[in-house]
C-alpha cells in the first residue's frame, strides 16, 4: 500500500458526501444527519483507497464487507456515487413508502447492503459473524497460491451501538477468536439522542476494547487529517492475530450551525443552515442533491478497480479448479446457496416400535446423521452443549490455532453465555453466504436474543435455531426457565418458522424443511422429556407444517396440539373412544409452513363439522385461529418433577379426555361446527 496522497478531489468528494447527505435528509424531512457529515472524511478514505467491491456485481463473494452500524443515509450516498443501483431519484425518495432507500438500511433490499442495520449494536455483532465466516472459508479452502477467500470486514458504528450490550458480547467473543479479518470505525463524536454522552457513557473504551484482545488504534481529528485516517486503516489491516477498533474523534454535523451538538443528530437541517454548509464547502447554497462531475468520475474510477479485482479472482477461482476440482465444485456449490444432491436421504425416520426420546436427542440424531454430508452447516452454542446436545461426535472447534483448542477450519463455535451476541453474529455467518449457522440454548433464552431473531426474519436470514428445554417438561428449573410465552411471540413475527415437532419424524422434517427454507429463519423448540414416537406420523406429512395424526370419520371432537402434548392428546383420544367418542388427533408442529398451504389441504386437516380443542402446555395465545376451545398454562409454570408439574396444570390424558368430553356435550346441541379457518378465509 502506497503512502497516501490527499488531493483536491478528496475534498471535493467529501464536501459531496456532506451536502448530499444533508440533502436527502432534508427533502424527506426526516432521519440523521449529523453522522454522515462527520463520517464523510473517513467514509471517503475507505472506499477510494481501501475497500475491495465492485459496483456492477455487489454479490461478488471475495468483496470486501462493509457495514453501517449506525444505520443512517450515508450509506446510501456513498453507493449511488460508487455506481450501485441507486439512482439519484431513489436518494430523493429516501423514507418514502417502496422506495430502495427506507429509513434504515436493510438487507436485500437495496443493492449493495449486507445486513440490515437501524437498531443500535446488531451490526457490530453482525460484522463478527461475517468476519468469522471468511476466515472459516479460508481456512477449509485456501491453498498454497491460492489466496482465494481474503476480504476483510469493516464496520462502522457510533457511541450507541458500543452501548448495546449485544456488541459487547461480540466483541468479547472476537477477541477470543483473534479475528485480523476485522476493522471497527468507531464514531466517537460525544452525542446521543440524550446530549453529550457525559450522561451516560464515559468508559474508556479503548481500554475497554484492549481488554477485549483487540487491536487500539485512534485518530484524535476526525474532521480533516486524512492522512491519519489512512495510516490507521492501513495499520489495522497488518494485525493478522487481533481484531482493530480505530477511535476516530469528530464532529457531529461537522460544517453545520449546530455541529458537535444533540440538535444535528437526528433532525433535518434548516434551510438557512443547509445554504450556509454548502457555501462553505464551495457549493452553490441553491443548488440541490448536486455531484460534480469529478466526483462521479472519481469514484468510477473505483468500480473499474473493483471490476479488475473480480476479473483477476474469477481467473483464480478457474485455476483453482483445474488443480483442486472437488474442493471446487464444493466451493461453488456452496457460493450458489445449494445443497448437497440427495443430502435429505441422511435424515433418521422412526415408527413407532422405535424407543421414545427427548427431541433434543432427536435433534443430535439428525445432526450426526446429516453433518458429515453437509460442510455447510456451522453453529454452536451459548454455553449450553452438553444440554442443547449440538455437538456431534468428531466435530471440531472454530478456534484460532495458536490456542491449540481448534482450528478456524472447525465448524463448532463456543459462544459463551451470549445469546444476544450469537443471533447477532449468527446473522452476520448467514449473510456472508456459504455457510448455514445453527445457533443453541434454551427457548426460553431466545428471548435474550428476541432483537437479533426479529432482525434475521426481516432480513431473510437462514439461520437455524436450536432450542430445547421448550416446556415445563424441564421441570424442576421452575418459571424462570420455563417459557409459557415464547413460542406464540415467535409465531407472532413474520417470515419465521416456529416449529414444535412431536417425535423423531417430525423433527427430521423441522431440519429439512429449515434447511430447504432459504430466506426463512427457523426456531426448532425442543423437549428436555421423553416423546413415544407416534402411529401416523412421518417427515413428507409434517413437513406441510400440520397433518391429521390419526383420523376418524364423523368425528365428535377434533384435538390439535403441539410437540410433547400430542401424545398426552392420543392418550385423551383412546379414553374418549371407550366412552364412545370419536376423536381425530391433528399435529401442528409449524403454523408458518402449515399456513402456507392450499386452503382446501387446510380446510382438510381442521375441517368443519365437530368441535375443535387447542392443547399445548404454554399460551393459549394465537390457538384461536385453529380451534374452537382452548387448554393450556393461564399463568407461569412450577418448579417440581415434570410428571407432578403436568398433572398441577391438567396436562394429561385423563384430565384432557375430561376436557374433550365438555366441549363435545357443549357443542352437541349447535350441530354442524364451522371450522375457525373458514372465518380466516372470509376475512
Amino acid at each position: 500500500m502506497s503512502a497516501f496522497a490527499p488531493l483536491q478531489a478528496d475534498d471535493v468528494a467529501i464536501a459531496t458526501i456532506r451536502t448530499l447527505s444533508v440533502d436527502v435528509v432534508g427533502k424527506a424531512n426526516s432521519g440523521h444527519p449529523g453522522a454522515p457529515m462527520g463520517m464523510a472524511p473517513v467514509t471517503h478514505v475507505l472506499f477510494s483507497r481501501f475497500l475491495n467491491a465492485n459496483p456492477k456485481n455487489s454479490k461478488w463473494f471475495n468483496r470486501d464487507r462493509f457495514v453501517l452500524s449506525n444505520g443512517c443515509a450515508l450509506q446510501y450516498v456513498t453507493l449511488h456515487l460508487l455506481g450501485y443501483q441507486l439512482s439519484m431519484d431513489d436518494l430523493k425518495a429516501f423514507r418514502q413508502l417502496d422506495s430502495k432507500t427506507p429509513g434504515h438500511p436493510e438487507a436485500g433490499h437495496t443493492d449493495g447492503i449486507e445486513v440490515t442495520t437501524g437498531p443500535l449494536g446488531q451490526g457490530f455483532g453482525n460484522g463478527v459473524g461475517l468476519a468469522i465466516a471468511q476466515a472459516h472459508l479460508a481456512a477449509v479452502y485456501n491453498k498454497d497460491g491460492f489466496d482465494l477467500i481474503n476480504n476483510f470486514t469493516y464496520v462502522f458504528c457510533g457511541d450507541g451501538c458500543l452501548m448495546e450490550g449485544v456488541a459487547s458480547e461480540a466483541a468479547s467473543l472476537a477477541g477470543h477468536l483473534q479475528l485480523g479479518n476485522l476493522i471497527v470505525i468507531y464514531d466517537d463524536n460525544h452525542i446521543s439522542i440524550d446530549g453529550d454522552t457525559n450522561v451516560a457513557f464515559t468508559e474508556n473504551v479503548e481500554q475497554r476494547f484492549s481488554s477485549y484482545g483487540w487491536q487500539v488504534l485512534h485518530v484524535d481529528d476526525g474532521d480533516n487529517d486524512l492522512k491519519g485516517m489512512y495510516n490507521a486503516i492501513a495499520e489495522a489491516r497488518q494485525e493478522k492475530s487481533k481484531p482493530t477498533i480505530i477511535r476516530l474523534r469528530t464532529t457531529i454535523g461537522y460544517g453545520s450551525k449546530q455541529q458537535g451538538t444533540h440538535g444535528v443528530h437526528g433532525a433535518p437541517l434548516k434551510a438557512d443552515d443547509i445554504e450556509a454548509l454548502k457555501s462553505r464547502f464551495g457549493f452553490a447554497p441553491d443548488q440541490k442533491f448536486h455531484v460534480p462531475q469529478e466526483t462521479y468520475d472519481l469514484y468510477a474510477d473505483f468500480g473499474k478497480r473493483g471490476a479488475a479485482l473480480e476479473a483477476e479472482w474469477n481467473s483464480l477461482l478457474a485455476a483453482y479448479g483445474q488443480k483442486y476440482p472437488k474442493e471446487h465444485a464444493e466451493l461453488t456449490r456452496r457460493i450458489s446457496g445449494k445443497l448437497p444432491e440427495g443430502w435429505e436421504k441422511n435424515l433418521p425416520v422412526y415408527t413407532p416400535a422405535d424407543a421414545a426420546q427427548a427431541s433434543r436427542k432427536l435433534s443430535e440424531i439428525v445432526l450426526t446423521s446429516i453433518i458429515p454430508s453437509l460442510p455447510d452447516l456451522i453453529g454452536g452454542s451459548a454455553d449450553l452443549t452438553g444440554s442443547n446436545l449440538t455437538k456431534v461426535k468428531g466435530s471440531v472447534d472454530f478456534q484460532p490455532p495458536s490456542t491449540g483448542l481448534g482450528t478456524y477450519a472447525g465448524t463448532y463455535i463456543r459462544y459463551g453465555v451470549r445469546e444476544h451476541g450469537m443471533a447477532a453474529i449468527a446473522n452476520g455467518l448467514a449473510a456472508y453466504g456459504a455457510v448455514v449457522p445453527f445457533v443453541a440454548t434454551f427457548l426460553n433464552f431466545v428471548s435474550y436474543a428476541s432483537g437479533a431473531v426479529r432482525l434475521s426474519a426481516l432480513s431473510g436470514h437462514q439461520v437455524i435455531w436450536v432450542a430445547t428445554h421448550d416446556s415445563i417438561g424441564l421441570g424442576e428449573d421452575g418459571p424462570t426457565h420455563q417459557p409459557v410465552e415464547t413460542g406464540i411471540a415467535l409465531r407472532a413475527t413474520p417470515n419465521l418458522a416456529f416449529w414444535r415437532p412431536a417425535d423423531g419424524n417430525e423433527t427430521s422434517a423441522a431440519y429439512y424443511v429449515a434447511l430447504e427454507s432459504k430466506k426463512t429463519p427457523s426456531v426448532l423448540s425442543l423437549s428436555r422429556q421423553n416423546l413415544p414416537n407416534l402411529e401416523g406420523s412421518s417427515l413428507q406429512k409434517a413437513a406441510r407444517g400440520g397433518y391429521v395424526l390419526h383420523e376418524e370419520d364423523n368425528e365428535d371432537l377434533t384435538i390439535v396440539s403441539s410437540g410433547s402434548e400430542v401424545s398426552i392428546a392420543v392418550e385423551a383420544a383412546a379414553k374418549l373412544k371407550a366412552q364412545g367418542i370419536k376423536t381425530r388427533i391433528v399435529s401442528l408442529p409449524c403454523w408458518l409452513v402449515f399456513d402456507q398451504q392450499d386452503e382446501e389441504y387446510r380446510l382438510s386437516v381442521l375441517r368443519s363439522g365437530a368441535p375443535i380443542l387447542s392443547l399445548e402446555a404454554s399460551s393459549t395465545a394465537g390457538w384461536q385461529k385453529y380451534s374452537h376451545e382452548q387448554f393450556g398454562l393461564p399463568a407461569w409454570g412450577a418448579s417440581g418433577p415434570y410428571q407432578k408439574v403436568y398433572e398441577k396444570f391438567g396436562i394429561t390424558g385423563s384430565n384432557i379426555a375430561v376436557v374433550g368430553k365438555k366441549v363435545v356435550d357443549f357443542y352437541k346441541p349447535r350441530g354442524k361446527v364451522e371450522s375457525p379457518l373458514v372465518k380466516a378465509f372470509h376475512l
